[in-house]
């Protein structure tokens, strides 16, 4: 479709946003929908628990996970157990904050949670939090 531009007619120079607003509206739409979808994190059933939630800092959360199998996770990349301590000092020794956010899945032995907790402890660790979900009112 051509346009024919007459010469005693002066051509228009604004710039049509509209196709331009149109799809930024559609990918605004896209990331709303897909956001809550995405899956962060390592899959650990956690306890129950009714505490209040530890206040935000300003620097990304040293989250240490740990499955059903006794797998140990920093952030979201697998540690051998024996690599854990000096794993974690060389994180720490970086860090203002020296807060470990500890992940336990609820079916894992007792003693390996204290045991963990031991460690962290021994390492430096000034803070530690126990990561739960939120109990709910209607069950035990």
């Amino acid at each position: 479709m051509a346009v024919k531009i007459e010469d005693d007619a002066e051509a228009m120079s604004d710039i049509n946003v509209t196709p331009l607003v149109d799809v930024m509206l559609v990918l605004l739409i896209i990331f709303m929908v897909t956001t809550p979808l995405l899956h962060q994190g390592v899959e650990v059933s956690l306890p129950k628990s009714v505490s209040q939630n530890l206040p935000k800092t300003p620097e990304d959360p040293l989250i240490l996970s740990i499955t059903r199998k006794e797998v140990y996770y920093l952030n979201e990349t697998p540690v051998p157990k024996a690599q854990l301590r000096d794993r974690i000092k060389l994180i720490l020794k970086n860090r203002r904050d020296k807060a470990v956010y500890l992940k336990a899945d609820r079916n894992l032995p007792y003693g390996v949670v204290v045991e963990t907790m031991d460690t962290l402890n021994r390492i430096g660790v000034e803070s530690l939090g126990m990561v739960t979900e939120l109990k709910s009112e209607k069950g035990p």
